[in-house]
């Protein structure tokens, strides 16, 4: 498969600058002269980004496929413009050992439209009580939904990544620390008014110093999941100046919204929780200044009937594969708080590097493209998503900038025009 892509405006790093892109048999070269593409795309207005990197996404299957599966979440990956997922393992069958990996790794063989890279739970079943041992079909080991609760079970999960060279992406919440059964919000003044259990942020930035005194220890590569208050951010900047290898991401609902736009609806109930608008201003920071490497959107679906509740009867979870990308080029792009290019770099080369995967549309990468209309306004209807889950805070919402185009190892994946 040939596959010219003309007059694009090529994202490489830094710039944004235009050229002509040729892929020949799943990657990219310099030297197409005299060779006859099997398909050609005219990219004239059109941004050409490495394909994004979801650092952080809820597949559900195996296990649970009334939620999601892999084909309908991969779906929507290419729709959003993400070429590589980092899945998810709060899966059944847990994969927490090489045969219950491989149970997942059969279906995305046969079923994903784009590359999926799985992560190991740390511990066994995600029970938090045994370490599991990574191996290298894994991106890594997670289990997130949970924190894991017990001091020397994150120890001895360190020092095993330290050994396997693998990385560990934690959810930090301390449980002991979540006021009450039910708590569904952040512990603040809308849960106080409306009478709702809270989430505090220390129960997130407790665990994370805990995390980070161990790392001091057990120097492994370490990953902060969905990182959410300004306590968090600035522990992480501190750390980051000491020389520690930590690493961690932040989702589009928590650079976006806080606990003044929520309102009594399942869109709004995700974990953690939208928290004060100076925690949303931290996380703004963070990017701006490096402290925060990736966004990463913590696609979570469920089904309808599990999101209709409002606050405390819905479950956790928003999806946002299909709109992220729109949503912080509205909002923080053409609202001249962050440039093009670095909202690029986040989606891109950042997540690329926590994963150690290569990135960028050189000579001899995979082909792996995203051709975006940064000019092209739609209204995000969730009911035309690709995945199973329609629960996300910014339904309705009007945006500019969109994707046209997700090219997967040098095929056309997705076209904005074409039924999939």
């Amino acid at each position: 498969m040939k596959l010219l892509i003309k007059n694009a405006l090529v994202f490489t790093g830094k710039t944004l600058r235009k050229k002509d892109i040729f892929c020949d048999n799943k990657i990219i070269v310099d030297n197409f002269e005299g060779c006859s593409p099997d398909e050609q795309i005219d990219a004239e207005g059109l941004v050409a980004s490495p394909g994004f990197i979801d650092l952080h996404t809820h597949l559900r299957e195996p296990g649970f496929t009334e939620k999601e599966t892999i084909a309908t979440g991969t779906l929507a990956a290419i729709a959003g413009g993400f070429t590589t997922v980092c899945s998810m393992p709060n899966l059944n069958p847990v994969p927490d050992n090489k045969k219950n990996l491989n149970i997942q790794q059969k279906i995305i063989n046969k079923n994903a439209k784009c590359k999926v890279l799985p992560f190991m739970s740390i511990t066994k079943s995600r029970s938090g009580k045994k370490i599991t041992i990574p191996l290298k079909e894994c991106v890594g080991i997670s289990d997130d939904g949970d924190g894991v609760q017990d001091f020397a079970i994150m120890a001895a999960a360190m020092k095993q990544t330290k050994q396997n060279d693998s990385l560990i992406s934690a959810h930090c919440e301390d449980k002991t620390l979540v006021a009450q059964e039910g708590a569904c919000i952040h512990d603040g003044f809308y849960a106080k008014n409306n009478n709702l259990p809270g989430i505090s942020s220390a129960s997130e930035y407790a665990q994370i110093k805990r995390d980070l005194k161990l790392l001091k220890k057990n120097k492994c590569r370490y990953h902060i999941c969905h990182i959410s208050s300004k306590e968090s951010v600035e522990l992480v900047r501190l750390a980051k100046s000491e020389g520690l290898p930590v690493t961690c991401e932040v989702t589009p609902h928590h650079l976006l919204l806080c606990q003044d736009d929520i309102r009594d609806d399942g869109k709004f109930k995700m974990a953690p929780p939208l928290r004060a608008k100076e925690d949303r201003e931290a996380l703004v920071q963070g990017i701006l200044d490096g402290t925060i490497d990736a966004i990463a959107t913590d696609h979570a679906p469920h089904e309808f009937d599990k999101k209709n509740k409002g606050l405390t009867g819905s479950a956790m979870g928003v999806v946002g594969l299909e709109c992220a990308f729109s949503v912080l080029h509205t909002e923080l792009v053409l609202k001249n708080i962050i440039t093009i290019e670095k909202l690029l770099s986040l989606l891109t080369f950042s997540p690329a590097k926590v994963i150690r995967a290569n990135c960028g549309i050189y000579k001899g990468n995979s082909a792996d493209i995203t051709l975006i209309d940064l000019k092209k306004k739609w209204k995000i209807n969730s009911q035309n998503f690709f995945s199973k889950g329609r629960s996300t805070p910014f339904d309705g919402k009007e945006v500019t900038g969109k994707i046209i185009y997700t090219i997967v190892n040098g095929k056309i994946a997705y076209h904005q025009n074409k039924k999939l």
